[in-house]
């Protein structure tokens, strides 16, 4: 598609019938989501950097240049109306989290995990007030309920752009401890991919590394980061009501 617009401009959405918040403007124009549905995002710096993906655009629009506007289109289309749903999906990824399932105790890999996983384990035990059953093998265990009960309440807090964010982290991480660190105020997301990608990374050690491979990691790497930022632009300022959870 050839770019069609020449200017870009953020601008605050107000009036009857909305809950305020900020819109990206082409030519004046405002800009709709997939679904057809006007894309206000709570936060001016989410706007500014949604506007800047449009910005950046050269005379062809090329469409995997814009992660900010998939993720709040995703959050208004999909999320805000399927909320339930979404938070059901995201609570599934604590059942299972891949943090807890480790190596037999007598092979190299589990020593690498404890040394990766279990400071990321630990924090989030210790931040949400939860416990986490480990596992060595590939044998289900279940989780204790309180456990799961306290995160599906905290998945619950959170509005529609962060809980976007948190469903391409926990899906590239398989693991909501990580995307539920990964959210947090000076959060180390480096060491937190580390430990998503650790298995991944050890097998790449072990039977050696391809082009191909390597340019998936670093894809997944830069989603991951774009992912982070995404829920950090989203409640840098919560400009409008509707950044408030379940709305």
């Amino acid at each position: 598609m050839k770019r069609f617009y020449k200017q870009v401009t953020v601008a605050a959405q107000e009036g009857a019938g909305t809950d305020g918040g900020w819109r990206v403007l082409l030519d004046g124009r405002g800009i709709k989501t997939a679904a057809g549905n006007e894309q206000i995002v709570p936060s001016r710096p989410l706007a500014e950097a949604l506007a800047r993906e449009w910005e950046g655009q050269g005379e062809t629009i090329d469409p995997t240049g814009f992660k900010f506007r998939d993720l709040a289109d995703y959050a208004i289309d999909v999320i805000s109306g399927e909320r339930e749903e979404v938070l059901a999906a995201l609570a599934a990824y604590a059942e299972t989290d891949t943090l807890c399932y480790r190596a037999d105790p007598d092979e190299p890999l589990h020593r690498r995990q404890i040394e990766l996983w279990e400071p990321v384990v630990r924090a989030a035990e210790q931040r949400f007030d939860v416990h986490f059953t480990r596992i060595s093998g590939i044998i289900h265990k279940p989780q204790p309920p309180a456990t799961l009960e306290r995160l599906r309440a905290l998945l619950a807090t959170h509005d529609p752009f962060t809980l976007a964010a948190l469903r391409v982290l926990a899906s590239l991480s398989a693991s909501l401890t990580v995307a539920l660190l990964a959210i947090v105020p000076d959060a180390d997301t480096q060491a937190l991919w580390a430990a998503a990608s650790l298995e991944e990374e050890w097998q790449a050690d072990l039977w050696g590394r391809d082009a191909e491979a390597e340019e998936r990691r670093e894809r997944r790497a830069a989603d991951f980061a774009s992912a982070v930022e995404f829920a950090r632009l989203a409640t840098a300022a919560c400009d409008s009501p509707g950044c408030r959870a379940g709305q």
